[in-house]
């Protein structure tokens, strides 16, 4: 077989490049409520507008369908598969707050009990060693379509109330709520982390996601109204599904 020429390896880095590039933008433009039609522009239409070859486009828009943002129909073109849903960091609320306006938020309980939680775990809940703390594992959904995995560790006075509760209670409300509520505790504040990162094959199965889909991790440390840890959140999002989403002030220059 011939080796490929320099040039013909430029021009395809530079296709790879350019179609990385409209792939970004289409892809932020359809979690920002772009085209409300439901459905993209023609190859030829993109191209003149990113001022890249129809080449670039096609390998851009086989991006979004391999992610499952888009789908392309023979006949028809290329069609909005599915939108994220925002979920916003400037405030601390749970995600059927978020989203309860999209549909009905329902929690599988996968686990609900009293653990020796990790070092790290344990450090930032306070925690003395050998001290206990409650466990919580979630399948979150939204109108049956999975969004996340939570894992939370809770402080065992804010977490017990909770053990106490039935399943359908746990099933049906955020555990910010709870906590709130059942265990009388105001929260105060959060500190929150995140990063993208390749699913599991194990958290990939739970969720439904295809080979090669991304997740969030977020990790998100719980304080009460007086200061003290309440919680550890490890929440897997289906990146595909969920976007975070804050609106930032840029300090004062004496600041």
């Amino acid at each position: 077989m011939a080796e490929e020429s320099p040039t013909e390896a430029h021009r395809a880095m530079r296709r790879a490049d350019h179609a990385r590039r409209v792939a970004g933008v289409l892809r932020r433009q359809i979690a920002g409520d772009g085209f409300p039609g439901g459905r993209l522009p023609e190859e030829r239409l993109l191209a003149a507008e990113f001022d890249v070859s129809r080449n670039a486009v096609r390998e851009a828009l086989a991006l979004l369908a391999q992610e499952g943002v888009v789908e392309r129909r023979r006949g028809i073109g290329t069609l909005v598969r599915g939108r994220p849903y925002r979920h916003p960091l400037a405030q601390l609320a749970g995600l059927a707050e978020v989203l309860h306006h999209h549909g009905d938020v329902v929690n599988t309980v996968r686990e609900a009990r009293r653990v020796r939680p990790p070092a790290d775990v344990a450090r930032k809940l306070r925690l003395e060693p050998g001290d206990e703390a409650v466990y919580l594992e979630r399948l979150r959904r939204l109108d049956g379509a999975p969004l996340s995995l939570d894992s939370t560790y809770l402080l065992a006075e804010v977490g017990d109330p909770l053990l106490a509760l039935e399943c359908a209670v746990l099933e049906h409300h955020d555990v910010f709520h709870l906590i709130e509520t059942a265990a009388g505790a105001p929260l105060g504040r959060a500190e929150v982390s995140v990063q993208a990162v390749a699913a599991d094959p194990a958290t990939r199965e739970v969720l439904g996601m295809p080979e090669g889909g991304a997740v969030l991790a977020v990790e998100r440390l719980v304080r009460l109204a007086d200061g003290r840890p309440a919680d550890v959140e490890l929440l897997h999002l289906r990146g595909d599904r969920l976007t975070l989403h804050a609106e930032l002030d840029r300090p004062s220059a004496g600041a």
